[in-house]
């Protein structure tokens, strides 16, 4: 009977410790959010959404005929949709409903570099927090435009110094998007895009 007991209390400890360390938390939500695709557009350039980006750190612009040093913010978008974690059994297939509408609520970009030299605002720029609001209904994918390099970064170390040495900066931006479904879990998916930062030339025009 002692056995049976320590056994029983030993379970209890780490069920106790598992919801502790938020294990509990991962999984309620009936739906996962799928990132289809993430695309990239340089804010200097053509507007022109690929699944690369070159960021033109700083670009030269007209004004009565004076070239003007210019900063741009780089602007990403997002593919998004949701697929029901439970698609249930051949012949009995689950549908999804507009109860399992997710709505994101905020994102986050992580830059690194591959030779591990990520120390922000000396190797990389640094990580940003900002708002969206998308809902993802169960029925379609959704597209949302959003802040991949913020106009403040070229402002700052390591990307200034490219302006004048002329060298290349090579980084993957790690997005994160957060946000809740119908029933208030928490959701989150992360996707990467690849970014080459560099003074590149500018158009005489």
């Amino acid at each position: 009977m002692t056995r049976t007991f320590i056994t029983l209390a030993s379970l209890a400890a780490l069920t106790a410790a598992a919801t502790g360390c938020g294990v509990a938390d991962q999984g309620r939500s009936p739906v996962v959010v799928r990132i289809d695709e993430i695309a990239a557009s340089s804010g200097a350039g053509s507007q022109t959404f690929a699944g690369y980006l070159h960021s033109d750190v700083q670009t030269m612009v007209k004004v009565n005929n004076v070239d003007v040093p210019t900063r741009f913010n780089d602007p990403g978008r997002v593919t998004l949709s949701v697929v029901l974690r439970d698609p249930g059994a051949p012949g009995v297939a689950n549908t999804p409903t507009e109860l399992n509408t997710v709505t994101i609520t905020h994102y986050r970009v992580v830059y690194r570099r591959t030779d591990g030299r990520n120390v922000q605002g000396v190797d990389v720029p640094w990580a940003f927090d900002s708002g969206m609001t998308v809902s993802i209904p169960a029925s379609a994918a959704v597209q949302q435009t959003f802040d991949l390099v913020r106009v403040s970064a070229k402002g700052e170390a390591p990307l200034t110094a490219l302006i004048v040495n002329g060298q290349t900066l090579d980084v993957i931006a790690d997005v994160t998007f957060y946000g809740k479904d119908m029933h208030h879990n928490d959701v989150m998916a992360t996707g990467s895009i690849g970014i080459t930062f560099a003074n590149y030339g500018d158009s005489s025009s």
